[in-house]
């Protein structure tokens, strides 16, 4: 999974998606899961990451770690804040083409948090030799590729609680170094104690409720997660998923997207304005996938139906309608 966040570190519209999620068997089969399902809502964002990103009316903050602050522990590099993922993590560029990724996961519980973590680590060792980093939390690694790696890499991971932290540099012409790790530290050092700070959570979400799922997920097993102020997530055990993501942007771009070309069926949904349609039964990806887009006041919704094999709603947007009715309502 963290190599997959490598390969897509430089859009942050698919970063966004890389989102800690839970199971409700703690077994072995938990991470796999957990990529499972991360891999059922790529789809949804890549569609969004193809859309222009609208103009900054205000100036970005992280919620983790201050300018100053950051400015404080690494003051050999100038880093510019370029997005701080709807509240669960900070992406930065240095003027040398330097990326830095904070990233912040929650858990449902700490048992929960553990079995990531170790996930986190096992796959930072494919990739990097790692050592203790004391004194942050309730463990962390840290470490460097070596000098050799084609792409050079600084990253620390930690574990506190119910949360995980990780911070990756990638450097750009230069070795990743102690010389880059220690302020790095330094900068987890402070983040550590901010993770509370997240949009994400566990149990409601204002976008999706527990009714929403009725047809298609198994409320039994029915997980909700606020994944930012403008997305949300519900899976069942068998890792069946329903995302609504919102993003701003203007209304020609949101028929410009109606009227493109792809892999799946088209169908409009004049009922929920006239910009709205539904995309099923794609040819790539998850050909079981059901997509809805609305727009309206400048704001335009997904809202993905994911399900890890055939579904009886899989080939059409009708039952699907009455949720995005609801989302619809809400922008």
């Amino acid at each position: 999974m963290l190599a997959r966040r490598r390969e897509i570190k430089g859009n942050p519209a698919i970063f966004v998606r890389h989102i800690n999620t839970w199971h409700t068997n703690s077994g072995s089969n938990y991470p796999m899961r957990m990529i499972d399902r991360l891999l059922s809502c790529l789809a949804l964002f890549l569609a969004i990451a193809a859309l222009p990103a609208p103009p900054a009316h205000a100036a970005a903050t992280c919620p983790f770690v201050s300018a100053k602050e950051l400015a404080g522990a690494m003051p050999a590099l100038k880093w510019s804040l370029i997005s701080n993922q709807d509240g669960r993590g900070c992406i930065y560029q240095a003027g040398r083409g330097d990326t830095m990724m904070l990233t912040v996961f929650r858990n449902p519980d700490s048992d929960r948090a553990k079995e990531l973590y170790a996930t986190f680590v096992k796959t930072l060792l494919e990739r990097m030799p790692l050592s203790a980093m004391p004194g942050i939390g309730d463990e962390g690694q840290r470490g460097t590729t070596e000098a050799s790696a084609q792409r050079q890499e600084a990253s620390v991971v930690a574990l506190s609680g119910d949360y995980i932290l990780q911070i990756s540099v990638y450097p750009i012409g230069r070795r990743a170094d102690d010389a880059l790790l220690g302020p790095l530290t330094e900068v987890a050092r402070i983040a550590i104690g901010t993770m509370g700070k997240t949009s994400e959570r566990f149990g409601d979400c204002e976008w999706l409720t527990a009714a929403d799922a009725d047809g298609f997920l198994d409320k039994s097993t029915l997980q909700v997660q606020r994944t930012g102020a403008n997305s949300c997530m519900m899976f069942d055990r068998e890792a069946n998923t329903m995302v609504v993501a919102v993003i701003t942007t203007s209304r020609d771009t949101a028929i410009s997207m109606m009227k493109r070309s792809g892999p799946c069926q088209h169908v409009a949904i004049p009922e929920l304005g006239s910009e709205a349609f539904g995309e099923h039964s794609c040819t790539k990806g998850n050909g079981n996938a059901v997509n809805i887009f609305v727009w309206k006041n400048g704001k335009q919704a997904s809202i993905l139906f994911a399900p890890v094999k055939p579904h009886p709603e899989s080939g059409s947007v009708d039952r699907l309608k009455a949720v995005a009715a609801r989302v619809y309502g809400k922008l």
